[in-house]
């Protein structure tokens, strides 16, 4: 089995539900996909790693991958680990979705020691309406940096891709709803 279909397995095991749910974005829908179920399991994060890391590789050149806080923070970390294990080292980056009122204060963690300009890939556990996704953008963005393309696990097909694709960014998704679900 390819570690392809053997995450996809995985995610259908541990993370994905038909199930009525409210999504982030507000919209209702039928089915529920938590990815972090999955990749924060050994082998899922294993897998993760080098499948999105092979995505990346589309998107190069690039200093750094960004995980949205709370779901794509894993996913920076796998593709982190795997770079570094292949010899072609890539930072993580997590974006945070609000600034602590303590601290650093910081809407990036792990981007101090990146050059102004770095290019960065931004990795996400599911997209639905593009909401999230451009949001962190924009942060990364603000703080000098160049959003080189998105990598997302789960593209749930309810024009999240269009929306980040009108933005001007290339988007590549492991999976869709299809997957999942192939009378959809």
């Amino acid at each position: 089995m390819s570690p392809w279909q053997r995450l996809l397995e995985l995610l259908k095991v541990h993370s994905y539900r038909k199930q009525r749910v409210t999504l982030a974005s507000g919209k209702e829908s039928d089915f529920f996909i938590d990815c972090k179920q999955t990749i924060l399991g050994a082998e899922g994060h294993a897998l993760t790693g080098e499948i999105l890391y092979e995505a990346v590789q589309q998107l190069r050149p690039c200093h750094a991958v960004a995980g949205v806080e709370l779901g794509g923070c894993p996913l920076a970390s796998a593709v982190s680990l795997t770079s570094f294990l292949r010899d072609e080292p890539l930072d993580a980056i997590y974006v945070r979705k609000e600034v602590k009122d303590h601290g650093s204060r910081r809407t990036l963690e792990g981007d101090v020691r990146l050059p102004a300009g770095a290019r960065v890939v931004l990795l996400e556990d599911v997209i639905t309406t593009g909401g999230s996704t451009l949001k962190a953008v924009a942060k990364l963005t603000d703080a000098g940096h160049t959003v080189a393309g998105v990598v997302v696990l789960v593209d749930r097909l309810e024009g999240g891709r269009e929306a980040i694709e009108a933005a001007g960014l290339t988007v590549r998704a492991i999976y869709t709803r299809t997957d999942f679900d192939p009378s959809v």
